[in-house]
């Protein structure tokens, strides 16, 4: 009787590699940027997170419509005098997407090779 050995690469094993596991909309190096800086605050607003993660306004106004669109973020707008202010929320979803995305980054990271037998061993 023979066996395969666990993670190889015939069959199904394949499918539980972790990076079947990555949240494509995290994924993006930006979007990841941004529910990263938004992990650590209850809310920031636009301006703040444009600058700490060097986006233009442009640029992150489409990742945040993105990661809203997931239900990652919420955006919400507060008039200060004849002023509004943007305000940005990661969600819990997008809390837990970010944890699964990270955990899922660290086991790609941990993951290693089975140790070979030199040819002709």
């Amino acid at each position: 009787m023979t066996t395969e050995p666990t993670g190889s690469s015939t069959g199904d094993a394949a499918e539980h590699h972790p990076r079947h596991t990555l949240d494509e909309v995290i994924h993006s190096p930006v979007r990841l940027s941004v529910v990263a800086a938004l992990s650590g605050v209850e809310k920031a607003d636009f301006k703040t997170l444009r600058d700490t993660i060097e986006l233009s306004d442009p640029t992150l106004s489409k990742q945040l419509t993105v990661l809203e669109a997931a239900g990652y973020v919420e955006i919400s707008k507060e008039r200060s005098g004849r002023r509004a202010r943007t305000w940005v929320r990661l969600t819990g979803a997008g809390r837990a997407a970010l944890g699964a995305h990270l955990d899922a980054l660290r086991a790609i990271a941990d993951l290693r090779l089975p140790p070979t037998s030199p040819p002709g061993a």
